[in-house]
């Protein structure tokens, strides 16, 4: 096997460069990160075809043509076709080549996601555990109050002073719902196969009966994406949640909702290996969420609004993690997206469990 060959097999994008940025060489990994063919890669300066934020194209051209090697790590590449990766780069000055360097740019988007989603689902579980023992604590006490109330009500005789134990009544069944949609589901239920674009309809029209006009919802469905096994009523309040806080975040300027469906392979969701999944996006062109809330945005009682409840998106996170699944996030101004990603049974896997 020659070398071309060799660097062809390489999940790694390689390139070969001259002082100018222009590439000699592409291999097949770097047309598949840039998004285009090796003749147009050779064509023109790398200039042309992305950006990296961490390092000018100045401080580039200058290693290539002094011969320095250079490393940066978790550098973001905005290919100019709109995809944006996290690469570590290096270049390496080849030594029989004056003036060529070797660039390898070797993408760690999905070890961080893996890491970020790790470190995320320990956290939430440290909050729900944190919920779930303040919830009891609370529950107890609602109890014995509405108890006492309801015995208090049993001796009055004066109507007029029951209407006050009847407000405790209420408002103690207030807390303890309250309490309950804190709380979420809790353990897997019965999953049965259902069609995701049934899910989806049913929630885009509900929410479209209070939406304002200004406010316009389309749909991007993958048709052939086969039925999946789920809890169709919590995956339904899950797209629901977030479909909502798309709405309010569009609130009241207005702006379009995306809803879109497709399928990838081999993802890796948590520690497990899938080799068909389910991508749920629902993208929104609002403002964006403030970074500062970021990194507990599916926490309990964590809202960026100022009469949010801050329980829908961890409903939603937890809903997805009983799915085997995961919810992702990215925003910025202009473009906010939620990605529920939920595995899908294979043909080979639905015969083996028929």
């Amino acid at each position: 096997m020659d070398t071309q060959n060799l660097l062809n097999h390489l999940v790694t994008a390689v390139m070969v460069i001259d002082a100018n940025l222009r590439p000699c060489f592409a291999n097949a990994a770097a047309e598949q990160l840039l998004g285009t063919g090796s003749h147009r890669l050779t064509e023109q300066p790398l200039t042309e075809l992305f950006q990296l934020q961490e390092v000018s194209a100045n401080v580039l051209s200058h290693a290539v043509r002094e011969g320095h090697g250079l490393t940066v790590n978790t550098a973001t590449l905005i290919v100019f076709d709109g995809q944006q990766h996290t690469v570590d780069l290096t270049l390496v000055p080849l030594e029989d080549t004056p003036g060529q360097s070797l660039l390898e740019l070797r993408q760690v988007d999905q070890q961080r996601r893996i890491h970020q989603q790790l470190s995320q689902d320990a956290q939430q579980q440290a909050a729900q555990f944190l919920v779930r023992n303040l919830a009891h604590e609370i529950k107890n006490p609602l109890g014995g109050l509405r108890g006492a109330a309801q015995l208090l009500a049993r001796e009055l005789d004066d109507p007029s002073l029951k209407e006050f134990t009847n407000l405790i009544i209420e408002q103690a069944d207030r807390m303890r719902s309250l309490v309950d949609k804190l709380l979420g589901p809790q353990k897997p239920t019965a999953h049965l196969p259902h069609n995701i674009h049934e899910i989806a309809q049913k929630v885009l029209k509900l929410v479209e009966l209070s939406t304002p006009d200004n406010i316009r919802i389309r749909r991007d469905y993958d048709p052939s994406i086969p039925d999946i096994d789920m809890d169709a009523d919590q995956l339904q309040q899950a797209l629901l949640n977030i479909v909502q806080n798309a709405v309010q975040a569009l609130e009241p300027r207005g702006g379009t909702i995306t809803v879109r469906t497709r399928t990838d392979h081999q993802v890796t969701i948590g520690s497990q290996r899938h080799k068909l999944v389910l991508l749920l996006s629902v993208t929104d062109d609002g403002p964006g969420i403030p970074p500062e809330l970021m990194d507990t945005l599916f926490y309990p009682m964590v809202t960026g609004r100022e009469h949010g409840s801050g329980l829908g998106l961890s409903i939603a996170h937890n809903i997805a993690r009983l799915h085997g699944g995961r919810i992702d996030c990215d925003s910025a101004p202009g473009h906010t997206q939620f990605v529920i990603t939920l595995p899908l049974r294979t043909d080979k896997q639905a015969k083996e469990t028929a």
